[in-house]
């Protein structure tokens, strides 16, 4: 994996966007290293799923990106409705949890949790660590229902250097994100970035002229904010390009809607 500038580690899903059944990839660890291989990074995705069907599922994208896929009966499934708010989401299927040791040498590794899966710990060296852990807030009933739950700290590293989630799920990680750099989104509303001081900025979000979907929204501003502050940028700086990514995101349909850096550079910032 030294061959790598940014590896995230999470179950890539199945998407099935309702009503029509349309099937996508999806998760955390897929958004956000397309997201981070179109910043032009070596970028490496270790997943756990049924090998031929991701491999079908992500093909269209394997040349812009590597995906290490650790074996299991079935590919985590969500059936997924709605936008923003009123986005619902049902788990029809799980891949289990990523429990094989894992061994990464990366500039910037990125644990991306879509279902209660990732590891806490690994092997080799990380320059910056990024954790998007919504999968560690989610718990589910036998007919795949959703519910949060609050977020246990043993489920993440002893250390990380950024942390992203949504305003949604705050309340279940507030104890958390004290004390770390974290940034919390919130769709339109300005996003907060909490210091390890305590103190907080506000970061106004651009206004996507025609939002077509939001999809992957909070994975695209999660794996630019992490490359920005790796690069150097204050996490200011960093939470207005994670928005701009956002915002070229959400003009589009699916993942092909993910911008580049020149597209980033040009999307409004306010």
């Amino acid at each position: 994996m030294s061959d790598f500038d940014y590896v995230t580690v999470g179950h890539v899903t199945v998407d099935v966007l309702e009503p029509k059944g349309i099937r996508r990839p999806g998760g955390g660890a897929f958004y956000s290293a397309l997201q981070a291989a179109r910043l032009g990074l070596r970028t490496l995705i270790v997943t756990k799923g049924e090998p031929g069907g991701l491999e079908e599922l992500l093909a269209p994208y394997r040349g812009e990106l590597e995906v290490e896929i650790l074996p299991a009966k079935q590919t985590t499934t969500l059936a997924t409705a709605g936008m923003g708010k009123q986005r619902r989401q049902r788990l029809l299927a799980w891949a289990g949890a990523i429990s094989e040791p894992l061994a990464v040498d990366t500039s910037i590794l990125h644990l991306a949790a879509v279902a209660r899966e990732t590891p806490s710990s690994w092997r080799g060296a990380t320059q910056f660590v990024g954790v998007t852990p919504q999968g560690w807030m989610r718990a589910w009933d036998e007919d795949g229902e959703i519910s949060h739950v609050a977020l246990d700290r043993k489920a993440l590293p002893e250390r990380f250097d950024a942390l992203a989630i949504s305003e949604l799920e705050r309340p279940w990680c507030e104890q958390v994100i004290t004390g770390s750099l974290s940034a919390v989104t919130a769709g339109s509303s300005p996003t907060k970035i909490l210091l390890r001081d305590g103190s907080q900025i506000h970061i106004p979000v651009p206004t996507a002229a025609q939002p077509r979907e939001d999809l992957g929204a909070g994975d695209v501003f999660a794996a630019a904010f992490f490359v920005a502050l790796y690069e150097g940028r204050s996490p200011a700086q960093a939470a207005m390009y994670g928005n701009a990514a956002a915002v070229v995101r959400i003009a589009g349909e699916g993942p092909g809607a993910i911008g580049d850096r020149a597209a980033i550079a040009t999307a409004p910032r306010r």
